[in-house]
């Protein structure tokens, strides 16, 4: 396929895509002002139906994804350049979490969001945050480690399955040959997913149609306007981020021009955006990381990592943003003590993002970080709920753009940056299994026996 009919395609998939934002706000809109009830359950069932496509590929793509990662360090030296690619992989992941959460901050802290705001939940929608299991740190560590194997994937509980991948995938690391048919199953089987999720990103339009529809007739105006102050907090929180944080690391670390990155990773961002779901991006966003020059072995590591550990809008922007929203909703002052916390869970706590509920664990961890009351936190937490799809779109974009860019730096500081890839008039394809095979069957030649 030309490089100019693969534009071609991705204009109309983008086109397509904001066609569905804006007819999407208005059926919903049409929905809740003229109480069109079949309209709203119709938004609402293809919202759902888009999701559940999107998230049953998530749990075997990150487990394939992080066995046949971790086996491709391989081919970029010994164990000893594995565990420095994944320690400064960790640090890049840290620093930047931290300069997210200090924008989120400030951006909370100089609008004073939340002051004034007059909103009140249903008594029904805040029983049932109350009885959802809050963020909490003993349970979150116990919660990594699986007693069943069988469960941990049945019951989707996505930090499991990485911690069971990266077990597995070091023991194939060290097994090598031994293992090659576990990895070649593995490597077949992520193929696979990633052929199903290269159809289902096609639907793409419609599920962005139906999912901000349906937030649009099930909330309205009501809701939207009290908190506009939140969702313009969070969306310029993680637009810095995104289009100047990042650029600026890019380019005086990466030494990468940013209108490269967002030119080959701009598909990624927008499926993020739409389908509110890194690892349903894993896919795009791997194969960003290597058009921009990351090698493939290492990319097949660090993204896969990333979608679960690297949350720069979940975790540390939306959290620090949403916590002094709700603080100044009740009226209740933080301390410089209070932020600081707020700092701390963000940079540490990045993991308990992983999943499709891991915003609503990192924001309550760190509403009890800060000592919030349970009253408090259970109706803020009911508020925010109403608008979440809104803010999970920016959030999911900014977490996507991170798992790509901090290969990008890892790979520059450490001299393996691929500079023909790089400035390779490449696009991100949707769908290219030629290319993918071609680049699959390079890399694996390239591995010592």
């Amino acid at each position: 396929m030309s490089t100019t009919t693969r534009s071609r395609r991705h204009t109309v998939f983008g086109l397509a895509v904001l066609a569905g934002l804006v007819l999407g706000a208005l059926l919903g809109f049409v929905a809740k002002q003229a109480d069109v009830s079949w309209l709203a359950t119709t938004l609402s069932r293809i919202g759902e139906t888009f999701v559940s496509l999107v998230q049953f590929t998530v749990i075997p793509l990150v487990f394939t994804a992080i066995v046949v990662g971790i086996t491709s360090l391989r081919g970029l030296g010994g164990p000893r350049t594995a565990a420095q690619l994944g320690g400064r992989t960790l640090m890049w992941f840290a620093i930047t979490s931290l300069i997210a959460v200090l924008i989120g901050i400030a951006i909370g802290s100089i609008g004073n969001i939340g002051s004034g705001v007059r909103v009140t939940p249903s008594e029904d929608a805040v029983a049932n945050i109350a009885e959802r299991n809050p963020g909490d740190w003993w349970a979150f560590v116990q919660s990594i480690v699986p007693t069943n194997i069988f469960s941990a994937f049945s019951e989707g509980n996505i930090l499991q399955v990485v911690f069971i991948a990266l077990l597995v995938g070091g023991a194939a690391y060290a097994l090598a040959d031994r293992a090659k048919v576990f990895v070649d199953f593995n490597r077949a089987a992520f193929d696979l997913i990633q052929k199903v999720l290269g159809w289902i990103i096609w639907l793409a339009p419609i599920g962005v149609l139906g999912l901000l529809g349906n937030a649009f007739a099930s909330y309205g105006n009501e809701f939207f306007a009290p908190l506009l102050s939140l969702i313009v907090a969070v969306y310029v929180g993680c637009a810095l981020v995104l289009f100047v944080v990042y650029p600026i690391l890019l380019r005086f670390v990466g030494k990468i021009n940013p209108l490269t990155f967002f030119r080959k990773s701009w598909t990624a961002l927008q499926f993020a955006f739409v389908s509110q779901s890194s690892g349903a991006t894993l896919p795009l966003s791997r194969q960003a990381a290597v058009n921009l020059g990351v090698p493939r072995g290492y990319a097949s590591f660090a993204v896969p990592l990333g979608t679960t550990t690297k949350m720069d809008g979940c975790a540390a922007v939306f959290p620090a943003a949403t916590t002094i929203f709700i603080a100044n909703l009740n009226g209740i002052t933080l301390s410089f003590g209070d932020y600081l916390l707020i700092v701390l869970v963000a940079v540490f706590g990045s993991l308990a993002t992983a999943g499709t509920t891991g915003w609503f664990t990192m924001l309550t961890l760190t509403l009890a970080a800060v000592n919030l009351p349970a009253e408090v936190i259970a109706t803020g937490v009911a508020i925010v709920f109403a608008i979440n799809p809104i803010l999970d779109m920016m959030r999911t974009a900014t977490n996507v753009a991170g798992q790509i860019a901090v290969p990008i730096l890892v790979s520059r500081s450490t001299g393996i940056l691929d500079e023909e890839a790089l400035h390779a008039p490449t696009d991100l394809p949707l769908v290219d299994d030629e290319t993918e095979a071609r680049a699959e069957e390079s890399e694996k030649d390239k591995v010592p026996a």
